[in-house]
């Protein structure tokens, strides 16, 4: 019982680590952009109003919706948006096009919060430093660049080293939120009243217009949220749930109440009400903690990028990039070295244009309000199609969690014009790019069809025609396995030889994160000279050649490379003047022709030794 305990209690102080950096440090700047986004003056019932309403949406969107309800909808352990997605079209009849597009909609603006959160969030530690002295205030952007430059500099190196530090650092700054909330308290306990939903809905009411620009920015308290969900298979619902109910939820209540109470006190502080709740002694060091605690909530937005892009190459809605493990130990620690430093360059250009967390404020809320919603009406049809609730009990829930989403999500699209363009215009290219490359390898998927053979009857019409036969393996990968492989067909054509023996290869993703390697490969004889392998992998998992050629020879084909070559079809993207009904037009077959042209080869995805490969292939209209 007691290594049991151990073993929970690691993996919950890992889960702090990982998993609520983003929300947790979300009261650098939450209570204090409320204030001025909405020009309220910070009276006692204004102070009440608005700590009210963050305490009432960390409580009703983050612990009733997130924690006891989306974290259970789960695929083997596995959460987020694209998993959501295809639990919901599981059950769906037909070609669920909208709920793809959903998917794909919550997952773009995934990349625009994983450029914004880094900016806002170190930003806001470096801005402490103006507590101390405006004299420092030339000197916060130069030091959140560097900050943010080491960071995405690292990850080339893997994080696994720095990362058990994450959870320990994360719980020191949680307790500290903590007991410098409890000490405003102390000194003005009627900030407790905040508990009473009353004040927020008065407030809502009262100031009309104004009250529903503040909202906008109430929603930076729960920035982070789909990050339970999302970080799920790392640790398991119940560490993510623990670390939320036991410490997280009241550390960050006690925070901003600490934080209402000082501005009850003294109006003035609503300037930055979290740097000036600590004690001037602690003020460095606090500042010091902050940019460490920023840094880590930077770190896990970075590596949800990372994983996000993985699952969208397995699944089919972006092309091959390079993947490297950082890690052999652990399968979830990547690094994808385009997708770092794009973001390095969207993180640079965001804090050079915006310059502060004020006007970054602006351009927070909507990727995460909007991802919000679509969780919400993903979860509706998971809970009526998935888990054959009563349709008039889901719909009852769903309208629960969508009077909240929707207020703040219209709440925010105020901000559009004021910098809230960006993510959704990072949201736009994402989701463009990504519906692109579907059609496109579709489109040629479809063009393939109508030339293909069967397999099994190619291989019997050999063995009664048997080319010139030479000494050695050759491996032909395919994406069908039972169709003859395009490499195949031209190199009997030009070469007009064949291997002593020959395997069809293919590799394919399935709909669950992970497969056992004791299930992964299956092979068939198909003739004297073919066997046909075909190897599963989960979304969350990235194949190698390697790994294999080991598991079939742990089956009883054992390949030398050095006495093999890899096969592979590669075509040549044309795209035609005149494009027909159903085809995508000229611009996005342009697009598709530039991303597949620039995808990573499948000798550098699958770590195919590159002297043994010969590619074939043909041209391709489009």
């Amino acid at each position: 019982m007691r290594l049991q305990l151990t073993a929970n209690s690691a993996t919950t102080l890992a889960a702090l680590g990982i998993v609520y950096g983003d929300i947790g440090t979300s009261p650098l700047y939450a209570l204090k952009e409320s204030f001025r986004a909405s020009s309220i003056i910070a009276s006692e019932a204004n102070v009440l109003g608005f700590v009210s309403l963050i305490i009432w949406s960390l409580l009703l969107i983050v612990t009733l919706k997130y924690v006891l309800f989306i974290l259970r909808a789960d695929n083997n352990g596995e959460g987020g948006v694209v998993v959501l997605m295809q639990q919901a079209i599981k059950n769906v009849r037909g070609k669920p096009v909208w709920i793809m597009m959903m998917g794909l909609t919550g997952t773009a603006l995934f990349y625009g919060d994983a450029m914004i959160t880094p900016a806002v969030s170190v930003l806001s530690a470096a801005e402490g430093l103006t507590v101390i002295s405006e004299s420092f205030r030339p000197y916060v952007m130069p030091i959140a660049l560097s900050i943010l430059f080491a960071l995405f500099f690292i990850q080339k190196k893997g994080t696994h080293k720095i990362g058990i530090l994450f959870g320990p650092i994360m719980l020191v700054w949680f307790s500290a939120l903590a007991l410098i909330g409890l000490y405003q308290i102390l000194h003005s306990p009627k900030i407790l009243m905040a508990f009473n939903p009353y004040y927020g809905i008065q407030f809502a009411i009262t100031h009309g217009w104004d009250g529903f620009i503040g909202l906008g920015c109430v929603v930076l308290a729960v920035t982070g949220a789909e990050a339970l969900y999302a970080d799920m298979g790392h640790f398991g619902r119940r560490p993510i749930q623990t670390a939320w109910l036991k410490i997280v939820l009241p550390c960050l209540l006690l925070n901003y109440l600490g934080q209402g109470a000082l501005i009850l006190g003294d109006p003035l502080a609503i300037r930055n009400p979290f740097f000036l709740s600590v004690p001037h002694w602690l003020l460095i060091p606090f500042i010091i903690l902050a940019t460490f605690a920023t840094i880590i909530a930077s770190q896990a937005v970075i590596a949800g990028a990372f994983s996000l892009t993985r699952q969208a190459i397995q699944l089919g809605f972006a092309p091959r990039m390079t993947i490297i493990h950082t890690n052999n130990e652990e399968i979830g620690q990547i690094y994808l070295p385009l997708v770092n430093w794009l973001l390095l360059t969207a993180v640079t250009l965001v804090v050079l244009v915006f310059h502060d967390s004020e006007h970054l404020a602006s351009a927070y809320g909507i990727a995460v309000t909007g991802t919000m919603v679509i969780t919400t009406l993903l979860f509706c049809i998971v809970m009526i199609k998935n888990w054959h609730w009563p349709a008039l009990l889901a719909l009852l829930l769903t309208t629960v969690f969508l009077c909240f989403d929707l207020i703040f999500f219209s709440s925010n699209l105020l901000k559009l014009v004021n910098g809230g363009w960006f993510p959704v215009l990072v949201a736009l290219v994402v989701v463009t790019i990504f519906s692109t490359w579907r059609k496109g390898q579709l489109q040629i998927k479809r063009m393939h069809q109508n030339n293909e053979f069967a397999l099994d009857e190619f291989v019997q019409n050999l063995h009664d025609y048997p080319p010139q036969s030479v000494c050695g393996n050759a491996v032909y990968m395919v994406a069908d396995p039972f169709n003859v492989p395009r490499a195949l067909l031209h190199n009997l054509k030009h070469n007009r030889i064949l291997h002593n023996h020959n395997v069809i290869l293919t590799v394919r993703t399935k709909e669950v994160p992970h497969i056992s390697d004791s299930e992964r490969i299956a092979m068939k004889q198909i003739g004297p000279n073919f066997t046909r392998v075909i190897a599963d992998y989960g979304f969350q998992e990235t194949a190698d050649i390697g790994h294999i050629l080991k598991l079939m020879a742990e089956q009883g084909i054992e390949l030398d490379t050095m006495d093999t070559s890899f096969f592979l079809s590669h075509d040549s993207i044309v795209v035609a003047d005149n494009t027909k009904p159903g085809n995508m037009g000229r611009l996005r077959a342009r697009l598709f022709k530039w991303l597949y042209t620039n995808s990573a080869s499948a000798t550098n995805y699958y770590h195919i030794p590159a002297n043994r490969v010969v590619e074939l292939g043909a041209q391709v209209k489009i």
